[in-house]
């Protein structure tokens, strides 16, 4: 792949293009007793429509701050390449000044809502289902809005090598973010196609490079495991044919329960 189209949303494309009814993302909730799988099809859908909810709904634009306060979820998963397609900038801080702030099913506990332009807030439904009650005046339904948006991104965006991609102790563009999935695939000895199994969040930057880059690097999957329970570890690894497990990746405190 030429150097200059080397952004995490290409690398995405190619590992999808490669084989798109290959599971891409596996989530479980073992506390809620949900699975959900994702083809690389099917996930390239919901990270398309829901770019186009943070372009045509939420105003984003390349170079937009968005805010992901998401627990562990394949919904964090999309979320997080949605922002990569559209060439926005990422902060895992919920309490950051953010154009877009990306809130969950915590909003129905009341409090204050994050500084942002725009908010949006998710119910994590298994299958992205709206609220059930209605969310407080200037907060977007997720589930409501994102099955009206367009199937593939068509507002021409090019993000570059250098877009900067994540915010956290210091500016990151999309070269940065791959070099950390490189290093990641070397120290855990990823092969072509390998199934990692991790309870890393996304909204993270360790998740975000061990559960998404390093995936898409070597064109293999993830089975993406909230509240898991070390007494099914080993039954789970072998009934999804896990390769590499990494558990215990520091999450963000609104991975809480």
């Amino acid at each position: 792949m030429p150097t200059g189209s080397r952004t995490i949303g290409a690398l995405f494309d190619a590992s999808v293009d490669a084989d798109p009814a290959r599971p891409f993302v596996t989530f479980y909730d073992q506390s809620a007793g949900e699975r959900v799988e994702l083809s690389g099809a099917t996930t390239r859908n919901w990270v398309d429509k829901t770019a186009n909810l943070l372009l045509d709904v939420l105003g984003a634009s390349p170079g937009s701050r968005v805010s992901l306060a998401l627990p562990t979820h394949w919904q964090t998963l999309v979320w997080l390449l949605a922002c990569w397609r559209i060439g926005a900038l990422v902060d895992p801080d919920p309490g950051a000044d953010a154009d877009v702030a990306v809130i969950g099913p915590h909003i129905k506990h009341g409090g204050d809502l994050p500084k942002a332009a725009e908010v949006v807030a998710t119910s994590l439904h298994p299958l992205g289902a709206r609220f059930e009650q209605s969310l407080p005046i200037g907060v977007t339904d997720f589930g409501a809005e994102v099955f009206a948006q367009a199937d593939t991104v068509t507002a021409g965006l090019a993000p570059s090598t250098d877009t900067p991609a994540w915010q956290e102790r210091s500016l990151l563009d999309h070269r940065a973010v791959i070099e950390r999935g490189e290093t990641a695939v070397r120290r855990l000895g990823l092969g072509t196609g390998a199934r990692i199994l991790t309870d890393a969040n996304p909204a993270t930057l360790d998740g975000a490079v061990t559960a998404v880059v390093a995936p898409l690097l070597i064109r293999g999957s993830v089975v993406l495991v909230r509240h898991h329970d070390p007494a099914t570890l080993l039954a789970l690894t072998a009934s999804e044919r896990v390769d590499v497990t990494v558990l215990g990746t520091p999450s963000a405190g609104f991975d809480a329960p």
